[in-house]
């Protein structure tokens, strides 16, 4: 059976889980900013199988997350690279990280460390924040009707 596929979605969330949906693609994602970008590499660290790999760089690469680059070292050698779009799934990744780590975590509970190269401060928790600044939850925002802008009503 065909996944069901949202490229004509009003949802943005929709589209995006075309892209990256899946968890071997955000995986990838993930070991490609820590720095992983041979084929080889990717299937080391992740112990994924040749051909799902293969599959999901090439969605990577299709997409526009990942870009493929000759290297041309011994002949045809390739390396996979994050785009600004792929880079840009940064605080999706930390966050998903950071929600992990609450609610599901590792079996030693030790949380993600990630911390500021500058400062060697741990980072803050990701939230959503108005332009002033304040920190929201859920029922501080809303979505508009489309047509006047103002608050949907049922």
């Amino acid at each position: 059976m065909a996944r069901k596929r949202f490229d004509d979605s009003n949802c943005s969330v929709a589209r995006a889980l075309n892209e990256v949906g899946d968890w071997w693609s955000l995986l990838i994602v993930l070991q490609a900013m820590y720095g992983t970008r041979r084929f080889v590499d990717f299937q080391q660290q992740l112990g994924i199988a040749k051909n799902i790999l293969c599959d999901r760089l090439g969605k990577l690469v299709d997409n526009q997350v990942l870009k493929k680059v000759d290297v041309g070292e011994h002949g045809s050698r390739f390396e996979y690279r994050l785009t600004d779009k792929g880079r840009d799934l940064f605080p999706v990744v930390v966050a998903l990280r950071q929600w992990g780590d609450k609610w599901n975590p590792a079996p030693d509970g030790q949380p993600l460390d990630l911390r500021d190269r500058d400062t060697g401060q741990p980072i803050r928790p990701v939230i959503v924040q108005n332009t002033e600044g304040y920190a929201l939850g859920i029922r501080d925002v809303f979505v508009p009707d489309q047509s006047t802008g103002e608050e949907q009503t049922s």
